[in-house]
């Protein structure tokens, strides 16, 4: 300390006598050594700090996740029902809502995401072809410069903004990326997708080709010997992380993983009338009636309850004892006392005054009540 205090004072002392001479300092070759030491450390410090950032963020971004929950977590949280025995909140067009795109008329208050956070797991898509529009890039000064591929509108993808499609718009592979992550992070979860398929299978398969993790959660039926041993336990897809069901109204698409709803399931006619009065529980399809039986084998049975044209005062008068009366009183009995698979309404948030919800229902139907 003491040398290098002395050494710091005669450095000073002849820059002062420098400067007063006119002269410029030039320190000594030491003071060089000890300045290069000092510029070069912080940067061998730095670089070792990114590089371990850098390689500790690579390690994040690459690192695996696991296959499926542990047995046990999926034991307590499933037990033993099997996947035709367990119902799911299910969001009527779940795609048309105020917070992922500009829709005029929605089916739902919230984003995709926030319908999945919120206990949703069962959504309904509606997927349509969109081919890239330049006149639609210029009227909309740049707004609508969007590329060919499969999106998800209400009717054609050209026609009426905010009505048929939406602003930005909603790419089908996008959604099913949310959909994947969030199973991804809630490994004891499943979630449903059902599709009202506009578009062609190759399409289809192009889109989900590009979502991320996709393919390691697809169940796929024909896997598990469903039509010879019945739908496994809700425990054994998390376990094997198959936790992803997708069904479309078109038949062609099975070997995407993609199965035909008419094939696996049973479903009521889907509208409650414009009057909201009609709650018979009648088959949507007249050759496959709510009571089917097969041998060894039972179809999921999707229910739906909401009107023609949604709004929000409508969903709140038909979500609660409406919708409790109309499981316990009509489509029970009429699929031959099997509670539905899979509830799908509007606003799944909203309810009457009764103190029962979308979401109390199905959780009384899963307690066995």
């Amino acid at each position: 300390m003491i040398d290098m205090d002395m050494k710091r004072v005669g450095f000073r002392g002849r820059l002062r006598g420098a400067l007063r001479r006119g002269q410029t300092p030039r320190p000594s070759p030491r003071y060089h050594r000890r300045t290069a030491v000092c510029l070069l450390l912080p940067a061998l410090l730095g670089t070792a700090t990114t590089a371990t950032a850098s390689t500790a963020g690579t390690a994040t971004t690459t690192r695996a996740a696991p296959v499926g929950a542990p047995a046990d977590l999926a034991a307590a949280r499933w037990g033993d029902r099997r996947l035709d025995e367990v119902s799911f909140l299910t969001t009527h067009n779940a795609f048309t809502n105020y917070e992922d795109s500009r829709w005029s008329s929605v089916n739902q208050s919230e984003s995709v995401r926030a319908q999945l956070e919120g206990g949703v797991r069962g959504l309904s898509l509606d997927t349509h072809w969109y081919e890239r529009s330049t006149w639609l890039c210029v009227i909309s000064f740049g707004s609508d410069c969007y590329p060919s591929d499969v999106y998800l509108c209400h009717g054609d993808c050209k026609t009426f903004a905010g009505a048929t499609y939406a602003l930005p718009r909603q790419s089908f592979h996008g959604t099913m990326q949310t959909v994947v992550d969030f199973l991804a992070a809630h490994p004891q979860e499943i979630v449903t997708v059902f599709l009202e398929d506009y578009v062609g299978a190759d399409q289809l398969g192009g889109s989900l080709g590009r979502v991320r993790g996709l393919s390691d959660m697809v169940f796929r039926p024909d896997e598990w010997g469903v039509r010879q041993k019945g739908w496994p336990k809700a425990a054994d897809l998390v376990t094997s992380g198959k936790r992803l069901l997708i069904f479309s109204d078109r038949s062609d698409r099975e070997h995407l993983g993609v199965m035909y709803d008419r094939s696996w399931t049973v479903s009521n006619y889907w509208s409650l009338g414009d009057l909201g009065n009609d709650t018979s529980c009648v088959s949507r399809w007249p050759d496959v009636p709510l009571e089917r039986q097969e041998p060894g084998f039972r179809r999921l049975f999707t229910m739906s309850h909401h009107r023609n044209v949604p709004t929000v005062l409508t969903a709140a008068l038909d979500n609660g004892a409406k919708l409790r009366n109309r499981i316990a009183e009509r489509c029970r009995p009429a699929a031959g006392g099997r509670a539905p698979n899979f509830v799908l309404v509007d606003f799944h948030r909203l309810s009457d005054s009764s103190g029962h919800t979308p979401a109390s229902i199905v959780a009384e139907l899963n307690s066995g009540s």
